[in-house]
């Protein structure tokens, strides 16, 4: 288990649950001593058992009786942590997004691929029977031909503060952790809230975004990169050290499909859309988090991970709907296919095998770049690389790191 902030405990929990399926947990890292202390007593606990600890991942990587890694680093890390996983012949969960841009989730394909690796990204609605079903009665035409589809994440995020340079607490091995991004000072808003800050995160189009994208996705069978993206938005409520939108409106076009695929991102006080966020809640009880599907005879909605509905007509009859009430994130269903996987040696078994996660993870990586640029971009999805834009094409990789460079041959 590399990587023990907060996606961890889902991660942990599940594989918890596991343990009677000849999963075992062997090692925890973390480049935070801190973290690895305290989490690690409770650990000890969950699994009745002390569980050995290293800060550097590629101790990880040396220990040969190790089959599989798990990472919930920040997204900074995922790419080249998953890329030397496969490279010491070790299969990869990775959280999603499975890459912090878009050249370097290409790379982790090519990994996955050379080494014949088992590589499960972390879009655990793949693995919902709920989510399976519902996407299934799209493609039957339950709403008829589908036009557009629309996803959204409103979450009241409050300020994440002002950025003040200090030196790293002791225990924290801030060289590590900062690993292939840009090498910047310390500060605890940037190590604390690295979401929002593009030299680590990717906004919240990348963090929550990218579970409703691959939705999107899978339902409209999209299996090659959009022709065309705009995005436009900014920072308008909270005046911090925040870099990343807390507003987003995308829009993205794919060649000569007749749809149109539309995101939007709001970081305050919003409506709900489509019954999401109050008759029909979200996860966590108080955002509106969701995919809207619009068809000839309808819509369809998913509104969190476990669930769908559609509204059928001018009257918006409710039509056919499925609904869980197990675990509302998906992620012990998602770890058991992944090991199903490792034992099979078969990645079209996984729900999510990572050219699915990089597919995804590239839409919001497309829109963050048009917002940056502050453009219309036209995208060819063969060369994975924009149309006459060297400005843009800068952002689909970031500067090499001495020691912690993503190599260019896999």
């Amino acid at each position: 288990m590399i990587g023990l902030g907060g996606r961890s405990q889902s991660h942990l929990a599940a594989l918890s649950e596991l343990t009677s399926e000849n999963v075992e947990l062997a090692l925890l890292c973390d480049a935070d001593e801190t973290v690895l202390a305290k989490k690690g007593a409770v650990i000890e606990k969950q699994f009745s058992r002390k569980i050995p600890t290293v800060v550097d991942m590629r101790r990880v990587f040396d220990d040969k009786s190790i089959d599989a890694v798990c990472f919930a680093t920040p997204n900074h890390w995922h790419s080249l942590g998953a890329i030397w996983a496969c490279q010491a012949g070790k299969d990869v969960y990775v959280e999603k997004p499975g890459s912090h841009n878009i050249a370097e989730g290409r790379k982790m394909v090519d990994a996955a691929r050379k080494y014949d690796r088992i590589v499960q990204h972390g879009t655990q609605c793949r693995s919902s029977p709920r989510i399976q079903e519902g996407i299934a009665r799209l493609k039957e035409g339950v709403i008829g031909d589908v036009y557009m589809a629309r996803g959204m994440a409103y979450k009241v995020r409050p300020s994440i503060g002002q950025e003040r340079i200090e030196s790293p607490y002791p225990g924290l091995h801030w060289d590590l952790w900062v690993g292939p991004a840009a090498s910047r000072p310390y500060s605890q808003v940037t190590h604390r809230r690295w979401h929002n800050i593009w030299n680590y995160g990717n906004g919240e189009i990348g963090n929550q975004g990218v579970h409703q994208m691959d939705i999107i996705r899978w339902g409209l069978g999209l299996d090659t990169h959009p022709t065309r993206v705009q995005s436009m938005g900014g920072i308008f409520v909270h005046n911090d050290a925040q870099e990343t939108p807390s507003i987003q409106n995308s829009s993205f076009e794919f060649g000569d499909r007749k749809v149109l695929v539309e995101f939007a991102i709001r970081h305050w006080y919003t409506n709900t859309e489509a019954g999401m966020g109050d008759e029909f809640p979200f996860v966590d009880k108080k955002n509106a988090v969701g995919v809207i599907f619009f068809g000839s005879k309808g819509y369809m909605i998913f509104p969190d991970y476990t669930s769908y509905r559609t509204f059928l007509g001018p009257k918006r009859e409710p039509g056919p709907s499925g609904i869980d009430t197990g675990d509302p994130m998906i992620d012990l269903p998602h770890f058991r296919n992944f090991f199903a996987a490792v034992r099979s040696r078969k990645p079209a078994d996984l729900t999510a095998e990572i050219l699915e996660g990089h597919m995804s993870s590239a839409l919001c990586h497309l829109s963050n770049i048009a917002y940056r640029t502050r453009r219309t971009l036209t995208f060819d999805p063969a060369d994975e690389r924009f149309v006459g834009d060297s400005e843009a094409d800068a952002l689909l990789t970031r500067p090499a790191r001495e020691g912690f460079a993503v190599p260019r041959v896999v």
